[in-house]
């Protein structure tokens, strides 16, 4: 199966080397340009998929996650991520000004004959003022930088088949990787546990990997919605997954941002596919010769359909043929995996 050439390869990156050591298949839906369509992808393909298999979707966009919207899910918090934050103790701080010139975010602000103070939005829990200071005036505390949630689609045929996980940063917050690698890090251990979070009983909640069992979880797909970008977030999310869907649209913008998480996949050694969302709205041409000079193969287009969106809207199941033949495709790749001993059965 086609993956990825990297420019000045011989050879194209293959599937061998995905993890054969797991029947669970981790697949990124990602794309450098926002508002291409990959939340409705990832939803429509959990929702898909889920009809004969358990999914596990994961919002990784925690500036903005709106899967448990578009899936109408319940929602129920697991956990607050929280992060080092510094405090001053103002009787030993001699306002020799290290800490600021040692913060990068630019969270200490420091003004002459002062008492410095932190932008507590700006701090991401480094700790490198608090080695800086030289007479012990800081501290170590904590701050709330974001929430893990998880949640049951609520229409009958899903609600046992798909769960949805997502976090949400907190207003004003910058530290937004870290709030990814929680949601991930917490997903993950569902996967690698026999128990599922329990809406009655906060006990039941996966808290840490010492918590969880190595064990199948009965899983089949975890979907993992990335932000758009191929900033720090992204690469957060796409850590350790099977399979990036990157999702791009027939513009000069999609194909230039389309090359862009292709070259970030390169680097991640991370096999993937390409997919056109309104792939007749445009010039379908441009994202296929990205296809031929990538060497990944095109393996969906999606046309510009108003039902779509109405579905979507009205939080209604988006039944349309793209997406049971992307869906069918992703089945015969994991089934294929499976056959030829690359997963456990």
């Amino acid at each position: 199966m086609k993956g990825i050439l990297p420019r000045g390869s011989k050879k194209p990156f293959n599937f061998d080397i995905m993890n054969e050591n797991r029947k669970t298949m981790k697949i990124a839906i990602t794309g450098g340009k926002g508002g291409t369509g990959k939340s409705t992808i990832s939803t429509s393909l959990a929702s898909e998929l889920s009809n004969s298999n358990r999914v596990m979707l994961v919002d990784a966009d925690v500036e903005c996650p709106d899967d448990h919207i578009i899936l109408s899910t319940t929602q129920e918090k697991v956990e607050d991520v929280e992060t080092l934050l510094p405090t001053f103790d103002q009787e030993k701080c001699t306002q020799c000004s290290s800490c600021s010139e040692a913060c990068k975010e630019n969270a200490v602000v420091f003004v002459k004959d002062r008492y410095p103070f932190i932008v507590s939005g700006q701090c991401n829990g480094c700790g490198a003022c608090l080695y800086a200071c030289p007479s012990g005036a800081l501290q170590e505390g904590k701050q709330v930088v974001g929430t893990i949630y998880w949640g049951k689609c609520q229409r009958a045929n899903e609600s046992e088949n798909l769960i949805l996980v997502w976090g949400e940063i907190e207003i004003g917050c910058e530290n937004t990787s870290l709030v990814v690698k929680s949601t991930r890090d917490y997903a993950l251990n569902l996967i690698s546990s026999t128990t599922l979070p329990d809406s009655d009983s906060k006990d039941d909640l996966i808290k840490s990997p010492e918590d969880s069992l190595p064990l199948d979880s009965g899983f089949d797909y975890v979907l993992v919605d990335t932000a758009a970008g191929t900033h720090c977030n992204v690469i957060n999310a796409m850590i350790d997954v099977d399979l990036a869907l990157a999702v791009t649209e027939p513009t000069p913008l999609g194909k230039h941002d389309l090359e862009l998480i292709i070259s970030l996949l390169e680097i991640m050694e991370t096999p993937a596919q390409i997919i056109v969302n309104k792939s007749d709205r445009g010039d379908l041409n441009l994202i296929r010769n990205v296809s031929e000079n990538f060497n990944i193969p095109l393996i969906q287009e999606i046309p510009y359909e108003k039902d779509i969106m109405k579905k979507q809207s009205r939080s209604q199941p988006v039944t349309y043929e793209s997406f049971k033949e992307l869906a069918d495709s992703i089945s015969d790749l994991h089934n294929t995996m499976i056959g030829e001993g690359r997963m456990h059965q």
